[in-house]
């Protein structure tokens, strides 16, 4: 059967934003060592298992590559970083209408990161089980797709263990951002799509609130070199060249700075005006009243 269509992993009901399904128990769960290092120099990584996720040190919020092919695993810079998608991800597009979001006719033969591992091609996925992240944040993070530049079209999906209707999370044909919600301590594998042979540059950001009410937002660009032909080196050297949006998470009440006890300069400004508004209709009201009180007089002393 086709990688298309055997991968497994729970979904969940989407939300305000798309929400990344956190998996059921399969395989997926672990745990991260602290103490983990990170690797300095170029890498390659072509088979086995990988995460994209956030990392939290120092008061540093970065985006980094949990490297598991590495013994012990390591986190990279994702500068340091091509994924290599071989010519034994090639799948071909099936004869279902529920795949016509891939935008190719069926039987294309496209590059397919599997969501379920395949020991021939790279496993990429992604988590927010950085112990410092994990104890920086309460809720999770979100993941959004600010763009992607290649040669063509890249999905990014999930299936549902039952053969499910795919649930499409990222579409480079379609407009930026697209965000993406993700639970604290997450572990996710999604399928991903690549259209056509080449490097592609896909352009990432992860945000999210602190404890204390801070934002913190990462972005970085991750590289993927797909199809046996194509060079490495161009990866490494590749420049991003498109525009991004504008994006990050929207302060929540919590995060808003406070006034100071002066007040907001605004809203005195407002309360001055406001009393002077009210100081000079009191003094029409007191001299409109006085000159209806004297017609008054004068009335009855002409009577």
């Amino acid at each position: 059967m086709s990688q298309l269509t055997n991968s497994i992993v729970a979904v969940l009901t989407a939300a305000t934003l798309a929400v990344a399904p956190t998996p059921a128990p399969d395989g997926l769960t672990q745990t991260l060592d602290p103490n983990q290092s990170v690797a300095s120099g170029r890498a390659v990584l072509e088979k086995g298992h990988v995460d994209l996720g956030p990392r939290y040190r120092d008061g540093d919020w970065t985006i980094q590559i949990h490297d598991d092919t590495a013994v012990p695993p390591v986190w990279r810079k994702l500068s340091d970083v091509v994924l290599r998608v071989r010519d034994a991800a090639v799948e071909r597009v099936p004869d279902d209408p529920a795949y016509a979001f891939v935008g190719q006719p069926p039987g294309t033969p496209v590059h397919v990161v599997p969501q379920t591992q395949n020991q021939d091609v790279v496993w990429v996925g992604w988590n927010t089980q950085d112990p410092g992240v994990m104890a920086a944040i309460s809720r999770g993070v979100t993941m959004n797709l600010l763009g992607v530049q290649g040669p063509g079209g890249v999905v990014v999906y999930l299936q549902s263990g039952n053969l499910g209707a795919p649930q499409v999370l990222w579409d480079s044909t379609k407009p930026f951002p697209q965000p993406l919600w993700v639970e604290t301590n997450t572990h996710t594998h999604a399928n991903w799509i690549f259209a056509k042979p080449g490097v592609y540059l896909v352009a990432v950001e992860f945000t999210a609130e602190l404890l204390d009410g801070k934002q913190v937002t990462g972005r970085e660009t991750l590289r993927i070199a797909v199809g046996d032909s194509t060079p490495v080196d161009d990866a490494f050297t590749a420049v991003y060249t498109g525009s991004l949006p504008g994006t990050g998470a929207t302060p929540s009440p919590a995060a808003v700075a406070e006034p100071d006890d002066g007040g907001s300069p605004l809203l005195v400004g407002v309360l001055v005006g406001a009393g002077a508004v009210l100081v000079v209709a009191l003094i029409w009201v007191l001299v409109r009243g006085a000159r209806i009180r004297r017609r008054a007089l004068d009335q009855e002393e002409s009577a």
